[in-house]
């Protein structure tokens, strides 16, 4: 069994924690940079310091659990330059074609559907029950959160998160829909153009929320 480390021990470090398990891991513990928070036992696994991990076991992977694709970013940007290597996971649950490129650090839940010509990159995370479509590229530190449905011909730029529920219908060769770096569509959202970078965007049609000031 390969070593795990998950860094963050919230609600979906627990789900990542079962994943890995299920996956043939042995999750030697979770990492928290909150010291209140280290030497706990969350569902029988103990909390652990980014250093004391590393100590413990430093040929051990690591995988981010942070929903916040920012907060993620730098968890694994502290995890690298500590010595840790990553891995990607995907639960035995998934519908995946060979047709797909899969970035180190990701995680894909159970459920979910991931058709052909895509691109996954570093540190994605793909919740419970989501669906990609062809010609799909997704870039690093992304979060779909469960039940994301994303059409064909989509650009999903760095960094963004899209909410629970969410679909973004397809675009075309010429023009694909792209969701810009480190954007926000709401839950239930549906996307039916483009977004611009760093904007949050919710309803149906989707647009974007007024910017206070």
């Amino acid at each position: 069994m390969r070593n795990l480390f998950i860094y963050g021990a919230g609600g979906f470090g627990r789900e990542l924690a079962w994943l890995a398990q299920t996956c043939s891991f042995d999750v030697r513990g979770f990492i928290d940079d909150n010291p209140n928070h280290q030497g706990a036992i969350v569902n029988g696994i103990r909390v652990l310091s980014l250093e004391d991990a590393n100590s413990m076991l430093p040929n051990a992977y690591v995988v981010g659990a942070m929903g916040n694709p920012k907060a993620r970013e730098s968890a694994m940007q502290r995890a690298s330059a500590t010595g840790f290597e990553t891995i990607a996971i995907v639960h035995p649950r998934v519908e995946i074609s060979p047709f797909v490129e899969i970035g180190v650090g990701t995680v894909v839940c159970a459920g979910s559907i991931i058709t052909t010509n895509i691109r996954l990159g570093r540190h994605v995370q793909i919740n419970l029950d989501c669906t990609i479509g062809h010609d799909v590229i997704i870039e690093d530190f992304c979060t779909l959160t469960p039940g994301v449905h994303v059409s064909g011909v989509v650009h999903i730029g760095r960094g963004a998160y899209i909410g629970t529920g969410a679909v973004i219908l397809n675009g075309t060769q010429e023009a694909p829909i792209e969701i810009g770096e480190y954007s926000v569509v709401g839950a239930g959202a549906c996307v039916t153009k483009s977004v611009a970078q760093s904007v949050t965007v919710f309803g149906v049609p989707a647009r974007e929320l007024p910017r206070r000031g």
